[in-house]
C-alpha cells in the first residue's frame, strides 16, 4: 500500500492533540501524512518517528526539502518556514492521526485483535470463520495478508505499519464488513501501531519467551502483550487463557468484561479432548450450559485452546454454540500451522512454523501420541532472533523426538554456521544430532530415512517461502520441497 495516507477533510493537529506543543503556527490542518521521507509530497504531515533501528528526526530536513507542511516531532529540529508539531511519542501520534485521516472507521467496524506468543494466525482464521458462518461479512488482516472482504494481499509482517491498518479498516467498512479480525505482534504495540484503534475484543492466547532481541526482557515482551488491553473501547470485551499464568494474571489490569478459556483450568469456556489421531481430533465444546462436538482436522491440544479463542468471541457476540461449531469445523488447513503434507507415503509428514521451545515441545508430544514408529524432527531456528532460545528448542527436540537434524532456517544477517552451533550446544548428546546445513538436503535426508508409521515434523519455517542469507533471498517452500521428494520416492518404489 502507497505510504502516504490521504484524506478529503482536513484535520486539526491542535484538536487531535491537545497535548502537543505547536512551533512556527498556531495549528496545523492535515490532509495526508507519511513516515517516509522519500514519500513526502507537497502538503504532507512528515512524522518522525523514533524506532529501535532509525530515528525519523535525522531526515527531517529532506521531508522539508521535498514539501511537506508540518513536521510531527519529539524535539525541536532548526529548520526554516515549516511548522513543527512536538509530541511525546510520534509513533503514537502518527497512528492516531492515521486513523482520523482514515476517518475513524473502528468506530463502526468491530475490530478483534488477536496476540500471543503462539496461536495468533489460527484463532485469527478460525474467528473469521465463525462470524463468516453466522453471516458476519469480516476483513481479516494477519501473518498470511490481508483481506478486506473482497481483495487480498501478501504482508512481510504480521502487524503491518500504521497507514496500512487505517487504510485496510476504512476499505474494509467502505466494502460493508461490519466486523475485522487482526493478528497483533508484539513489536507493533510497543512501536504504538494500535494508537487510534477502538477494539471490540482482545484475545490473548498465550504469554512464552519470545521476541527478547527485541523486547530485551520477559517483563516487556510481557507488558507489551498485555497493552492490547488499553485500546479496548468502554464495551469491549476480553478473552484470556485461564490455564496460561501470564494470561490469567492479566485479569486484574482489566477494567471491563472478560471470558476465561481452558482445558485444565476452570475456564467459562471449556473443552475436553475426546479422540486423537493422526488427522483430526474430536473434542467437547462446553459454553455455559450448552455442550457440543466439534470435529477438526487442526490436531493438538494447542489447536484446542485456539478453538476456543474463537468460540468465546463467537460466544459473547451471540453466536449460538451450533453455529460456532460449524465454523470451527470449516476450517480445514491453517497453511505451515501443524500442515499434513500426505502424497501417498507410509508415514505422516508435517511442516509448522514453531518458533519456541514450548510450541516445539507442544506439536512433537501431538504427533508422539498418533506415531507408531520413530519421531524424526528437522529443526532450524532464523537468525537475528534471540539467541536465548535456541537451547530452549534443542531441548525440546532433543526430549521430543527420537532422531534430529539440525539445518539453516534464514540466517539473516548471523552466520548460519553459528546458529547451528548455538542449537547443537543445547543438546545433552550432541553426538547423536544430526547436521546437514542446506535445508533441502537436510530434508530430504528425513524424508528417505523415514520407515512405515514413522513421523517427520519439519519445523521452524512453516508457510514461509523465502530464506534470507544476508542481503541474499533464496526461494524455498518446505511444503513444496517435501511434496517433489515424496513425489519422487513413490515414484522410484513403483518403478
Amino acid at each position: 500500500m502507497p505510504e502516504v495516507l490521504n484524506h478529503r477533510d482536513s484535520i486539526s493537529l491542535g484538536a487531535l492533540l491537545p497535548t502537543a506543543v505547536m512551533i512556527g503556527a498556531s495549528d496545523v490542518l492535515a490532509t495526508s501524512c507519511t513516515c517516509d521521507p522519500k514519500a513526502v509530497l507537497p502538503g504532507d504531515v512528515f512524522a518522525a518517528l523514533v524506532q529501535a533501528d532509525r530515528d525519523g528526526h535525522e531526515s527531517v530536513r529532506e521531508a522539508a526539502a521535498r514539501g511537506a507542511k508540518a513536521i510531527l516531532c519529539e524535539r525541536f529540529v532548526p529548520i526554516p518556514h515549516v511548522p513543527q508539531c512536538i509530541v511525546s511519542d510520534t509513533r503514537h501520534a502518527y497512528a492516531r492521526l492515521c486513523q482520523a485521516l482514515a476517518g475513524d472507521p473502528s468506530r463502526r467496524v468491530k475490530v478483534i485483535g488477536v496476540t500471543g506468543t503462539a496461536g495468533k494466525t489460527t484463532t485469527a482464521c478460525l474467528i473469521a470463520a465463525v462470524l463468516e458462518g453466522a453471516g458476519v461479512r469480516t476483513s481479516i488482516m494477519g501473518t498470511f495478508g490481508y483481506s478486506d472482504g473482497i481483495d487480498t494481499d501478501s504482508a512481510s509482517e504480521t502487524t503491518p505499519p500504521a497507514h496500512v491498518l487505517a487504510r485496510w479498516l476504512a476499505q474494509s467498512e467502505a466494502v460493508g464488513c461490519s466486523h475485522a479480525v487482526m493478528e497483533v505482534s508484539s513489536r507493533a504495540l510497543a512501536e504504538r501501531r494500535l494508537s487510534g484503534i477502538e477494539l471490540d475484543a482482545a484475545c490473548i492466547t498465550n504469554v512464552r519467551r519470545d521476541h527478547l532481541d527485541f523486547h530485551g526482557s520477559l517483563v516487556n515482551y510481557r507488558n507489551a502483550k498485555a497493552r492490547m488491553l488499553r485500546y479496548l473501547s468502554s464495551d469491549a470485551f476480553a478473552v484470556l487463557n485461564a490455564d496460561d499464568p501470564v494470561c490469567a494474571g492479566m485479569l486484574a489490569e482489566l477494567h471491563g468484561p472478560a471470558l476465561t478459556v481452558g482445558m485444565k483450568s476452570r475456564g467459562e469456556i471449556t473443552a475436553t479432548i475426546v479422540e486423537q489421531f493422526r488427522s483430526e481430533q474430536t473434542f467437547l465444546l462446553q459454553i455455559g450450559h450448552d455442550t457440543a462436538a466439534v470435529r477438526t482436522p487442526l490436531v493438538g491440544e494447542h489447536n484446542v485452546y485456539n478453538c476456543l479463542q474463537a468460540a468465546a468471541v463467537g460466544a459473547a457476540l451471540g453466536i449460538e454454540i451450533t453455529t460456532i461449531c460449524r465454523g470451527l469445523e470449516s476450517v480445514t488447513r491453517i497453511p505451515g500451522r501443524m500442515d499434513r503434507i500426505e502424497c501417498g507415503q507410509p508415514f505422516g509428514v508435517f511442516v509448522d512454523h514453531v518458533r519456541t521451545g514450548e510450541s516445539l515441545a507442544s506439536v512433537l508430544k501431538t504427533l508422539r501420541q498418533t506415531t507408531e514408529g520413530k519421531l524424526i524432527c528437522v529443526l532450524g531456528t532464523a537468525g537475528n532472533d534471540d539467541r536465548a532460545k535456541r537451547p530452549l528448542l534443542a531441548r525440546a527436540a532433543e526430549r521430543g523426538a527420537d532422531v534430529v537434524v539440525l539445518t539453516n532456517d534464514s540466517p539473516r544477517d548471523e552466520d548460519p554456521e553459528q546458529i547451528l552451533s548455538d542449537l547443537a550446544g543445547g543438546f545433552d548428546r550432541p553426538d547423536r544430532v544430526a547436521t546437514i546445513a542446506d535445508r533441502g538436503e537436510a530434508i530430504a535426508w528425513a524424508l528417505s530415512a523415514a520407515q512405515p508409521g514413522d513421523c517427520v515434523l519439519i519445523a521452524g519455517r512453516g508457510h514461509e517461502t523465502t530464506q534470507l542469507f544476508g542481503r541474499k533471498r533464496v526461494d524455498f517452500d518446505d511444503r513444496q520441497f517435501a511434496r517433489e521428494r515424496l513425489y519422487e520416492r513413490n515414484a522410484t518404489r513403483v518403478a
